[in-house]
């Protein structure tokens, strides 16, 4: 049985601890929880006070997690998604870095599945073999606390960024070479980019520690709800189904949050009858 989960980046508007009862009453199991300013900040000062409330809720709603460090403007307030591992000043990779280090004391707090996370975009003209560079020395110096602290990294191709497919996310595993370092599989993402959805779940499941789900457009990279796009939803469910991948399947409408609990009502919904 596929455990639903849906990312909090889609309920901007809510406060937290108000987002996960709702989340439990609609019949999710799992919470994708986006990192963010009013969203268990790693720099607040109280963020220790906050994981300890946010512990209890999940162990009374019996819900499992994972967290996110894709926030747009958590460390740079007119640069979206800036600085990351692969920026060309060594400050700012290190602000990044310091960012998901906290990120990772964070989820072994919360009992959390995996830190998921990203490779940026390029902002520089430096080589293809530089910034490839810049940001497996940032993995692995992220991987040496994953290990002690038993975490596990997934990290997401994205449409846009430096690392936009499965075949460089491939790559890139092979470079920092932990057992810590696995995937989150974006279905929309796959889609959008022409990659064989079933095949690659195959393909990947031993790596597969994260799973973000939403419909989506041919070369539109673009999050919509579901039955708005053009995937095919039961076959990509009973992909994940047959490899029995165990780990939570989250709702990813991170636009949606003006309408929050009816999309998120909407979506379990969907994804439920698709699962039959």
């Amino acid at each position: 049985m596929l455990r639903f989960g849906y990312n909090t980046n889609g309920f901007a508007h809510h406060r937290l601890e108000d987002v996960l009862p709702i989340l439990a009453d609609l019949g999710y199991e799992s919470v994708a929880i986006t990192l963010d300013h009013f969203v268990l900040n790693p720099f607040d000062k109280d963020v220790y006070e906050q994981m300890g409330a946010i512990r209890q809720w999940l162990e009374r709603l019996r819900m499992k997690c994972v967290i996110e460090t894709g926030a747009r403007f958590i460390l740079d307030a007119r640069r979206k998604h800036q600085p990351t591992l692969i920026s060309p000043q060594p400050w700012e990779r290190d602000y990044r870095l310091a960012f998901l280090r906290r990120a990772i004391w964070i989820a072994e707090s919360l009992g959390a599945e995996c830190v998921s996370l990203w490779s940026g975009t390029a902002i520089d003209e430096a080589p293809d073999e530089e910034i490839s560079q810049r940001l497996t020395d940032g993995c692995r110096a992220l991987c040496d606390l994953a290990e002690q602290r038993g975490v596990d990294i997934a990290f997401e191709p994205e449409p846009g960024m430096f690392i936009d497919s499965t075949k460089k996310y491939v790559d890139l595993s092979r470079s920092v070479n932990s057992s810590r370092f696995g995937l989150t599989l974006d279905i929309g993402h796959l889609h959008c980019q022409g990659e064989p959805i079933v095949e690659t779940i195959h393909q990947q499941r031993e790596h597969l520690h994260n799973v973000h789900i939403e419909d989506m457009c041919r070369k539109e990279h673009e999050h919509l709800q579901f039955g708005e796009g053009e995937i095919d939803f039961p076959p990509v469910l009973n992909a994940l189904h047959n490899i029995k991948y165990a780990g939570g399947v989250h709702v990813e409408l991170s636009r949606h949050s003006h309408d929050a609990v009816n999309a998120a009502r909407a979506a379990i919904r969907f994804l439920r009858e698709a699962a039959r």
